[in-house]
Formats: structure tokens, C-alpha cells, sequence
């Protein structure tokens, strides 16, 4: 069964960084598994945001690249987003999802909000 819990959202001034944590529990080892961001806005489909891939090869979203960094602790089975240099547009829900071979997981957790604000 898989369990996330996504933690580290807030209130952020534009220009401002915040680091997303989801903490994982998989029924595989936790290094096994590739991982991945999405948020969603309001209105908005969820979408992809960066995505880390046999623990070092990463993936970004056009929007993010040169901002977001996916990164993942095998040890503390937890996921990492650093965001820096936020804009309103990065307002959103954030979730963490993992991938065990091919198949993307249909589990989610709650999210964590992130709103960039004046």
C-alpha cells in the first residue's frame, strides 16, 4: 500500500523559496521506485512538475526549469522540492507520486498547499 504525506507548503512572497517534503511509505524498497511533483490550481488540470528517476536523472517542466530541484533521501524515504524564485503562477496544490518500473501510482496524497502572494 502506498502512503504519502506531503508537508513544507505556505505563504510565500514572489521571489521567495520554499523545500516541499513527502515522506513515503511503499511496499518495495524506497530506492526502487522513480518519483515524481505535480500541482494543481484552481481550474487547472494537475500537471507535471519534475520528476527524479533511479535516484539522480531528473525531468522539469518547462515553467520550473532552472528554479524547482527534485531530490529524494533513500534513507528518510522522503522526496524533495526546493523551489526558488516562486511567481504567482506557482500557486497550486503539490503532490508527490511514485513509479515502480513502468507504472505511475494511482495513489495520492493530500497535497500541500503553496501560494506565492504579495
Amino acid at each position: 500500500q502506498v502512503q504519502l504525506v506531503e508537508s513544507g507548503g505556505g505563504l510565500v512572497q514572489p521571489g521567495g523559496s520554499l523545500r516541499l517534503s513527502c515522506a513515503a511509505s511503499v511496499p518495495r524498497s524506497f530506492s526502487l521506485y522513480d518519483w515524481a511533483w505535480h500541482r494543481q490550481a484552481p481550474g487547472k488540470q494537475r500537471e507535471l512538475v519534475a520528476a527524479i528517476f533511479g535516484g539522480s536523472r531528473s525531468h522539469y517542466a518547462d515553467s520550473v526549469k532552472g528554479r524547482f530541484t527534485i531530490s529524494s533521501d533513500n534513507a528518510k524515504k522522503t522526496v524533495y522540492l526546493q523551489m526558488n524564485n516562486l511567481t504567482p503562477e506557482d500557486t497550486a496544490v503539490y503532490y508527490c507520486r511514485p513509479r515502480y518500473g513502468s507504472a505511475w501510482s494511482n495513489s495520492w496524497g493530500q497535497g500541500t498547499q503553496v501560494t506565492v502572494s504579495s
